[in-house]
């Protein structure tokens, strides 16, 4: 199974100091390290979210090298997902600005053969990381 990694489970798996590394972290041993993938959306809100966030202190070019490290890493996994979809693509059940990114993600997962590995139990079809 190949999981695609919404931007708060990739942001788990490569920052040590974030609230759910631990539980990420878990799951990928347990799961004894299943292929992962990114795609534009996931990296870019990677390195949007640690540079924003002033408590962590990092800026846009740790966070690029941290993220390219992480894809680099010989225990994990990573491959990278194409975005080719459009807004006919969202699927009906996003009715809130707040679902648009998540549905997205979801129904690119499935059209290419993974499924949206998530921490966030409101996404309907996604892979609720335990």
């Amino acid at each position: 199974m190949n999981y695609l990694l919404d931007v708060n489970a990739l942001v788990a798996v490569g920052f040590t100091h974030h609230e759910f590394h631990d539980r990420v972290a878990a799951w990928i041993k347990a799961a004894r390290f299943p292929a992962m993938a990114t795609c534009s959306i996931t990296e870019l809100g990677f390195v949007r979210v640690l540079a924003q966030a002033p408590s962590y202190g990092i800026t846009v070019t740790q966070a690029r090298t941290l993220l390219s490290r992480l894809k680099k890493a010989d225990a994990l996994a990573f491959t990278f997902i194409l975005d080719d979809h459009d807004v006919s693509q969202l699927p009906t059940w996003v009715k809130s600005p707040k679902q648009t990114t998540d549905g997205h993600l979801l129904e690119l997962a499935r059209a290419n053969g993974a499924v949206l590995a998530t921490l966030d139990e409101r996404i309907p079809g996604a892979f609720l990381i335990p």
